[in-house]
């Protein structure tokens, strides 16, 4: 079942921390990584202030269940030393995984809701995402280039990790 699931880091070297994680999603049992976005850097969501986020997305073929693969996931959250327990609702964090798109599937439990409810609101999910996938219908919303086309470019707040982030321009 193909799978896509969102990485996101602000704490203790963001771009290692997603790498590491890029890397940890290659080990999971029954699963093959299949693809990976570019990192991106963006501003945070939530409580002001904390540092900007490091994002990608990568794309899996996997045989796990979604809650399988959502716990596998939170699995390697805590092997990244990441407490949910101690998080702060879209405050700082070393590791974040969320299960993005599993295949088609529509599920909402208290654990784990397909697609993710903020895929369409979130242009660090959602570029990444145009950038493996363009094509990728996210069932109830449409194919991301049409999501990711409702972003005014000049409201992106994203850019490549290796361009210098609009709040460090000289």
């Amino acid at each position: 079942m193909p799978a896509y699931v969102g990485i996101g880091s602000n704490l203790d070297h963001p771009e290692q921390q997603v790498q590491a994680a890029v890397e940890a999603l290659a080990g999971l049992p029954d699963t093959r990584r299949v693809s990976c976005s570019a990192p991106l850097r963006n501003a945070a969501l939530g409580p002001q202030p904390q540092p900007e986020y490091v994002n990608a997305v990568a794309g899996l073929l996997t045989q796990l269940t979604p809650v399988e693969l959502l716990d596998e996931l939170l699995a390697v959250e805590r092997r990244q030393g990441r407490d949910r327990t101690a998080s702060l609702r879209w405050g700082p964090r070393r590791i974040d995984l969320d299960l993005l798109v599993y295949g088609d599937v529509v599920l909402a439990t208290e654990h784990l809701v397909l697609p993710h409810p903020g895929i369409a609101s979130r242009n660090f999910v959602l570029f990444p995402l145009l950038e493996l996938a363009p094509a990728l219908r996210i069932p109830g919303l449409g194919p991301v280039w049409r999501l990711a086309n409702a972003f005014d470019q000049q409201e992106q707040q994203t850019w490549p990790i290796a361009a210098t982030s609009p709040s460090k321009a000289p």
